[in-house]
């Protein structure tokens, strides 16, 4: 199967790197500050999603911005403690794209997006961010503004997500989808085509674009 482009559009974490260690240990420390129980934090969908809608979900509305601000402070201060990783196979995939190609999209803030990504040694010409938009994933708009920044037809861009929320997004968006199941079991992703992560797949650059292929 092959896959044509004009641009590639990637989620950050889970997609391109891992922090789901940090994660956890950052949202464990937030919910014993605010007193949100276990129970309740399983009753809120997580990945995928902005820190302010997962905190309005939790909290009243006018302790939000304190909270989602603190989470935020903490989540940063841990990526120098081992607090993001690359996945297999992002290196190798992004080397092989031109810079004005591809794109981040993040359901992180901009000052955490860039701390994660800045660790892990990935600096995207183009970065869209919870701080960019006023709907975040599964809404479309923060993949529709990440095609206008890279000048490219919804239609012929590939989302690279591993994430429910953010696969609903991307079909909401008119683009192709490409699920990893790198955090989520592939009977649960619902994409175009499902890979184990981006070490299965390869890019070549053409006059028309990037043909994406799984390798055999």
């Amino acid at each position: 199967m092959t896959i044509h482009a004009q641009a590639l559009l990637f989620d950050n974490d889970g997609t391109l790197v891992s922090s789901l260690d940090s994660v956890e240990r950052c949202w464990t420390r937030w919910a014993r500050e605010y007193g949100i129980t276990a129970e309740e934090f399983a009753r809120v969908e997580l990945h995928g999603r902005t820190a302010a809608e997962i905190v309005a979900d939790l909290l009243p509305a006018a302790v939000v911005p304190e909270a989602v601000a603190r989470v935020e402070q903490l989540e940063v201060e841990d990526v120098p403690n081992g607090g993001v990783r690359l996945l297999p196979g992002t290196r190798e995939f992004l080397d092989s794209l031109p810079a004005d190609r591809w794109a981040v999209v993040t359901s992180a803030t901009r000052r955490l997006a860039e701390a994660r990504l800045g660790a892990a040694g990935i600096i995207p010409k183009a970065l869209v961010t919870a701080d960019d938009v006023t709907r975040g994933k599964p809404d479309p708009e923060p993949y529709l503004l990440a095609a206008r920044q890279l000048g490219a037809d919804p239609a012929h861009c590939v989302v690279f997500e591993d994430a429910p929320a953010g696969l609903r997004s991307a079909r909401a968006a008119g683009m192709t989808t490409v699920a990893l199941a790198t955090t989520h079991p592939a009977a649960e992703l619902t994409a175009d085509l499902v890979v184990r992560d981006l070490s299965a797949l390869s890019a070549l650059v053409t006059d028309g674009g990037v043909e994406i292929a799984v390798r055999g």
